[in-house]
């Protein structure tokens, strides 16, 4: 179901050989689709993030982070020529979150791609949890950017007009956003537990989605808690380093014919140490995938609770259709049913008269026709989601499937060339003691 000729392109985050060179700024995003026609058609960049200082909506002075959107017409540049200049402009986080959230409540079937974190989580204790940060606010442009790929790369909501709008129309924008009466659609958290707690024949298949997500949440979370507690654990192994290369030049500085060994061994092991604080926040970057697909957890429990709320006004809408449908056949026979409030009218004012049983009845007819007709709009409705969605989320299996494989081979990789830089040093100052 998921369109074979959709994936012309794939970029990867990070290289599968990480080497001191390469690690150095080596951030680019993750596998991202470029066969739909808006990335046909436009380069998207998140190019740079800039500090700011202004006043909040209640008249207070406030520090933000505001982003720099690139776009660029995706045609080839002839040699010799100058590439055109990219359109600009810039966006907060708000943004971000304000498109994403119009982005959920218009196609509430596709699981819609999620932001990067708002405040640093599941990080290594060196390392600033402050997201005004220069490193977080880095990684977190790569995110936004990540984000806009993700969209622009998805058959339904790169067509979007409001994300169209996003990209290009910096005054002005969330005007029309609020414009389009989104937030009347947004469903309340009362109303969406209401429906999970009383669909009494909820899709099975939903029900099994929902289930894997929660526990995809739970086993990403637990991973992110032990790798951030691993760097712990290398980042005082790595500093610790450190001493060996103030005791072998403190050392050598009392001794003639192994002087030169042990400084030159010392000099290895603060070279060594050094390079753990590049080597983690290079690391972070590989978590911020895995923490990409924890948050597109939630997008899944989002489609999966929408679904519950379309199957809660059915299951309303069928059961006030019977429940009309039986005061008409009351009505009809003459049945009084028990403690039936049109048994204790009966009993208070007496029976009604031909003209007002025929104009019940018509009026009854007549509610039972639209509940008919809301009954099949409801059940296309209900019918339209599920293929929408069950396109989507194969769509969806698909990419995680890819990118996590990618990223954990990725990570792996770069644990294996830290390891052999390890060994490295050690080989280098066993030379060292050899020559001594």
């Amino acid at each position: 179901m998921a369109d074979s000729g959709r994936i012309d392109e794939v970029a990867v985050i990070g290289n599968t050989d990480v080497t001191s060179t390469e690690s150095e700024n080596n951030i680019i995003n993750t596998m991202v689709e470029r066969g739909t026609s808006l990335l046909k058609k436009m380069e998207i960049n998140v190019a740079e993030a800039e500090k700011r200082t202004g006043k909040n909506t209640v008249n207070m002075q406030e520090t933000y982070t505001v982003y720099l959107i690139e776009i660029r017409p995706a045609e080839t540049v002839p040699e010799g020529e100058t590439p055109t200049a990219p359109d600009t402009l810039w966006r907060r986080y708000s943004d971000f979150e304000l498109l994403r959230t119009y982005l959920l409540v218009t196609h509430p079937y596709i699981i819609v791609p999620p932001l990067p974190e708002k405040r640093a989580e599941f990080v290594w204790h060196k390392l600033a949890a402050d997201n005004l940060d220069p490193d977080f606010v880095e990684r977190r442009r790569v995110g936004l950017e990540n984000f806009l790929l993700r969209v622009a790369s998805h058959p339904v909501l790169s067509n979007d007009k409001i994300f169209f709008l996003f990209l290009t129309e910096e005054k002005g924008w969330r005007e029309a956003v609020l414009e389009t009466g989104f937030q009347d659609k947004v469903d309340s958290r009362i109303k969406s537990l209401s429906a999970m707690y009383r669909v009494k024949n909820p899709d099975k298949r939903f029900t099994e989605l929902k289930l894997y997500s929660d526990e995809l949440n739970s086993v990403i979370s637990q991973l992110l808690r032990v790798r951030a507690k691993v760097a712990d654990r290398l980042y005082g192994v790595y500093k610790v380093h450190g001493n060996y290369g103030r005791v072998f030049s403190e050392w050598s500085a009392i001794e003639k014919e192994m002087g030169d060994g042990l400084q030159s061994a010392g000099h290895h092991m603060d070279t060594y140490a050094a390079s753990i604080d590049d080597i983690l926040e290079e690391e972070e970057h590989y978590a911020d995938q895995l923490k990409e697909y924890l948050f597109y957890t939630d997008a899944v429990r989002s489609v999966c609770r929408k679904h519950e709320l379309i199957q809660y006004e059915l299951e309303m809408v069928a059961q006030d259709l019977i429940h009309k449908k039986q005061q008409k056949e009351d009505l009809t026979t003459g049945t009084v049913r028990v403690f039936s409030l049109k048994g204790m009218t009966s009993k208070l004012f007496g029976q009604e008269s031909q003209e007002q049983r025929e104009s019940r009845l018509a009026a009854l007819d007549q509610s039972i026709r639209e509940g008919e007709e809301t009954l099949k709009e409801k059940n296309t409705e209900c019918q339209e989601f599920v293929r929408t969605a069950c396109e989507d989320i194969e769509r969806f299996k698909e990419q995680k499937d890819r990118d996590l494989r990618e990223a954990l081979i990725s990570y792996a990789i770069m644990q294996i060339s830290m390891c052999k830089k390890g060994i490295q040093v050690w080989s280098n100052a066993k030379e060292c003691f050899n020559k001594m």
